[in-house]
């Protein structure tokens, strides 16, 4: 699998503030790679490099193939790029702004868009200055997954949208994922990114400080479980067993967490006690981003899958 984007040790100054700090960024070709982090973390500078809109201090940066600011011109003609608040030409039409984008993209799929005009319930006769923010969202969206290119990069696209048309956003990525597109996509709505990408990076203060499958990522947290057992143990005994924490015991029911190395332990040790009620929940990304973001320095430590 080749990567439709690679940067190494991007970095990125404004006065004393540093945006970017060495970061690395690996998106492969054909999946859906979610990016994380708060505001100020560098996810947006990070984008704006990537577009050939931003000159970088020092590090690297290929977007298929190309310098994304020695080759911006050759470069946005294969990529579509939806941003979190969209601004249109107040006197064109969304018809004619669908049009125009797509022009500078090579064409779109004629019988996509219409497609994703009646799902989006986008009138696309109405002026851009007669648009509702989630209307100017639809506009752009349209215009970007009906284009032929075979990146997207997408940052806080459902900015606006109700959860309908969160969910038709939702739909219409997996269709291109199935095609072999690849997209970029920066998102705060962390239920969006878990239900729609492969991987996802997670930036703090200027670098990524993990990267990976989901499924690896929760492998290094704890998952939870909660247990009703008929040789119920003693908080004590429970709290001894290898890998085990957050111990609690109400009305004959265990709950606790537990590392994933001693995960298959645990349920061994359940069955044991003739387990009746079992359940294992891997933590959320939710859980994976703020454990990333509680206490400690942002030394970025890879976990690649």
């Amino acid at each position: 699998m080749t990567d439709a984007i690679t940067i190494r040790g991007l970095r990125k100054t404004f006065g004393r503030t540093v945006a970017l700090d060495g970061l690395d960024l690996t998106v492969r070709e054909g999946e859906v790679h979610g990016f994380l982090g708060p505001n100020g973390a560098g996810k947006s500078t990070t984008i704006r490099a990537l577009l050939g809109l931003l000159r970088v201090d020092a590090g690297t940066a290929r977007v298929l193939g190309r310098d994304p600011w020695r080759e911006a011109t050759a470069l946005h003609r294969d990529l579509a790029y939806v941003p979190g608040d969209v601004v249109l030409w107040p006197t064109l039409s969304g018809g004619e702004t669908i049009d125009l984008l797509g022009r500078l993209r090579g064409g779109v799929d004629e019988e996509r868009r219409r497609r994703l005009v009646a799902r989006f319930e986008l009138d696309e006769t109405k002026k851009g200055k007669a648009y509702s923010k989630g209307n100017r969202q639809k506009v752009a969206l349209v215009a970007a997954l009906a284009s032929r290119v075979p990146l997207l990069v997408l940052d806080e696209p459902t900015a606006g949208l109700d959860p309908l048309m969160e969910q038709v956003f939702q739909d219409e990525l997996a269709a291109l994922r199935a095609e072999g597109r690849t997209t970029l996509l920066s998102s705060h709505i962390l239920s969006e990114v878990e239900r729609a990408c492969d991987r996802v990076s997670i930036v703090r203060a200027g670098v990524v400080v993990e990267s990976g499958s989901l499924e690896h990522l929760r492998r290094l947290t704890r998952t939870r479980v909660q247990a009703t057992v008929e040789d119920t143990p003693t908080r004590a005994e429970a709290a001894g067993w290898p890998g085990v924490a957050d111990v609690a015991l109400q009305d004959g029911r265990l709950s606790c967490t537990v590392d994933a190395e001693h995960l298959g332990g645990l349920v061994a040790e359940l069955a044991r006690r003739r387990v009746a009620g079992l359940t294992c929940q891997p933590p959320s990304l939710e859980e994976l981003f703020l454990a990333r973001y509680e206490g400690g320095s942002p030394v970025p430590a890879q976990a690649r899958a």
